[in-house]
């Protein structure tokens, strides 16, 4: 089903069902790529696997479909979690699509002593995690969490789970092993505060990485990083409840 649209859906998916599209995704549907009733999309809600669907009433802001064909069942996906201080909203933005699409399964914005943003909309991160689910073929979507203060997020961090900090103009080396699961954290522009490095350093849980010999942005240190986490060798382990 190359090429076909896909829709993310809430509702469970399975054959002879009748799905709920939303508004946006009828205006979506009928006014922008001018489908109808009769036509084919493909469904998915992170639980069910991947549906062949076919487009049962279609109106201006309304519509329904039935699901016809699992195309693919729901995947086991090693967990990937991703700590990043907020950024303004064009790079947080980016860093919840490019999160999406480099398989992040858990998002928590943190806010840092150099934060220069006051808030996140959840409703539109969320939007665009489930949009960028929807390009990249994924079958499912990542959580994304309230924003927490950054040393009241270690606080509540299990000591054994690895977390790999990217620590700019340091001599650390990139993610020597990828643990289960497998967690970055990425400061804001301008980096960490001394303070919040010394805090960083005093915690065993923390493993410091380098993404390389040159100072990144913040948006393409998250990219960088979790590349270079998921290339990194495996390592089992058991893991662990995370933290709400």
């Amino acid at each position: 089903m190359t090429g076909s649209i896909r829709l993310f859906v809430e509702a469970p998916l399975q054959s002879g069902t009748e799905v709920n599209a939303t508004p946006e995704q009828a205006h979506y549907l009928g006014s922008v790529m001018r489908r109808s009733v009769g036509d084919v999309v493909v469904l998915f809600n992170g639980r069910d696997g991947e549906w062949q669907a076919e487009i049962t009433t279609l109106k201006r802001d309304q519509g329904h479909f039935e699901p016809r064909l699992q195309l693919r069942p729901q995947p086991v996906e090693p967990a990937l979690i991703l700590l990043f201080a907020l950024l303004k909203r064009d790079a947080t933005n980016l860093v919840i699509e490019k999160a999406t699409e480099l398989g992040v399964t858990l998002i928590r914005p943190l806010f840092t002593e150099r934060t220069n943003a006051g808030r996140i909309n959840l409703d539109r991160a969320v939007a665009i995690a489930r949009e960028a689910a929807e390009q990249c073929e994924r079958l499912s979507v990542p959580e994304i969490l309230a924003p927490m203060r950054l040393l009241d997020c270690l606080g509540t961090w299990p000591h054994d789970r690895v977390l790999c900090a990217a620590i700019e103009r340091s001599d650390a080396a990139g993610p020597a092993s990828r643990h289960d699961p497998a967690c970055l954290l990425v400061g804001p522009e301008g980096g960490f505060t001394p303070a919040e490095l010394d805090a960083l350093r005093r915690l065993p849980f923390i493993e410091p990485v380098g993404l390389g010999p040159r100072v990144l942005r913040a948006e393409t240190a998250v990219i960088v990083g979790l590349a270079l986490l998921q290339a990194a060798p495996a390592v089992m382990a058991h893991a662990p409840e995370i933290p709400s």
